[in-house]
């Protein structure tokens, strides 16, 4: 029996409707930008696997890292104790985050750093006297699967069995240059008629609402605004941390930086599942208190295990590298060169790129998880290229060591899935 087979059997897949999607892809192995089936047929990860493993799966210098610590220290209750993996890598970490960030709190994923991060807003407020209960968001965000984090998302197509028992979010859309003043003016009224705790937004790019990118100078604005409005601002830079948008943190494009940060995803390079929310020193004053009850108790058996701190330091060391830095900047420049000759084909809708990110939508309409969409991604993993598009959108967001070859071949397949528009 094959493993696809076994699978059957038990198990129960993330985003899927097994009724219309019984079939999955037994993958046995995984080396630098190519995963391998239980055929032996290979696929070149270009989307890293949900945007985690960008400096290549099993990559060497990271697994000798972890292999080095799990013979020292595996895992340890992180309440009451500390070890060396995580003070190393907070050290690291702040090194390279906006410069008003100053301190870490660990949790397992992206959707749990974001969850922390909405209960810092909230309870900032609450430990100062002020009962603050609303949260603005964006349209079309997605922020994880968790209560707090769908709350604050707007894609109805994962929420909506929930929707009457999230917390209270007003959503505003996002800032593409010419709607600055009316999102403004919006927030004016929200801000007159709620008693608003905090903004939780994806920098630049909404991964989920595939990969809609939107305006710094807008973003700029807004993020201004709630400074002077003493609004807890939250970048979830779950997808886009780590050097993708071409800086190490998407934060980085704007001058007024985040109260509070989430990272997940290429934080631990995809090898370990662990997250961080991150915030400055003002948010962390106002829990720092004689009273027990102004503490955050927010806690996870696996919160900062050493070989997740071990794996984030290592990919921390790899992305400040003269190799990955150039690398990306290779990347941003093959895409550029590619978007100029795919742009104006009749069924490309748009273009756009950010750093390592590019994406575009075909002329034409389907559903995010429709027969159209499941025929291009068939036609994607039949020529070896593994490619997940989001409805009308077909993006890269390829590992940082991908070689020009691979990443031809991708631009290739790309242009050929047109044919079958």
């Amino acid at each position: 029996m094959t493993l696809k087979e076994r699978d059957k059997k038990h198990l129960w897949h993330p985003l899927t409707q097994h009724k219309l999607h019984p079939e999955t892809i037994a993958i046995t192995k995984a080396k630098g930008c190519v995963i391998t089936d239980e055929n032996g047929k290979e696929y070149i990860d270009a989307i890293a696997s949900w945007y985690t493993c960008m400096y290549g799966h099993c990559n060497d210098y990271i697994i000798s890292r972890v292999f080095k610590q799990m013979q020292q220290l595996d895992q340890v209750v992180f309440t009451g104790f500390t070890h060396e993996p995580a003070v190393k890598l907070s050290e690291a970490l702040i090194q390279i985050l906006p410069e008003n960030q100053n301190k870490l709190f660990f949790s397992d994923n992206g959707s749990t750093s974001v969850e922390i991060g909405i209960k810092m807003a909230l309870q900032y407020h609450f430990n100062q006297g002020e009962k603050r209960n609303t949260l603005i968001a964006f349209e079309d965000g997605f922020h994880g699967d968790t209560f707090g984090a769908m709350s604050v998302s707007g894609l109805s197509v994962y929420n909506g069995p929930f929707e009457e028992f999230f917390l209270d979010v007003k959503r505003i859309p996002t800032p593409n240059g010419e709607n600055h003043a009316s999102i403004l003016k919006t927030l004016k009224e929200i801000t007159q008629t709620h008693d608003v705790a905090g903004f939780v937004y994806e920098p630049l790019v909404q991964g989920a609402a595939a990969m809609k990118m939107h305006n710094a100078e807008g973003l700029e604005l807004i993020l201004k605004f709630c400074k002077e409005n003493n609004m807890v601002t939250v970048a979830d830079e779950v997808m886009t941390g780590f050097g993708k948008t071409g800086t190490y943190f998407a934060s980085d494009y704007m001058e007024t930086k985040p109260d509070i940060m989430c990272l997940s995803k290429a934080l631990t390079a995809g090898l370990m599942p662990m997250a961080i929310t991150t915030c400055s020193q003002e948010i962390y004053d106002a829990f720092y208190s004689d009273d027990m009850g102004k503490g955050l108790f927010h806690g996870h058996t696996y919160s900062a295990n050493p070989l997740a701190c071990t794996a984030a330091l290592a990919g921390i060391e790899l992305l400040q590298s003269e190799e990955i830095q150039k690398n990306i900047q290779r990347i941003k420049a093959s895409h550029e060169v590619f978007n100029l000759r795919i742009k104006n084909h009749p069924k490309v809708k748009s273009t756009r790129q950010i750093g390592i990110i590019f994406a575009l939508d075909l002329n034409t309409e389907m559903s995010r998880y429709g027969n159209l969409r499941d025929k291009l991604f068939q036609f994607f993993m039949d020529q070896g290229v593994f490619l997940r598009p989001l409805g009308n959108t077909i993006y890269i967001q390829a590992p940082y060591v991908i070689t020009e070859k691979q990443l031809e071949k991708v631009y290739q397949t790309i242009e050929e899935a047109l044919s079958i528009v």
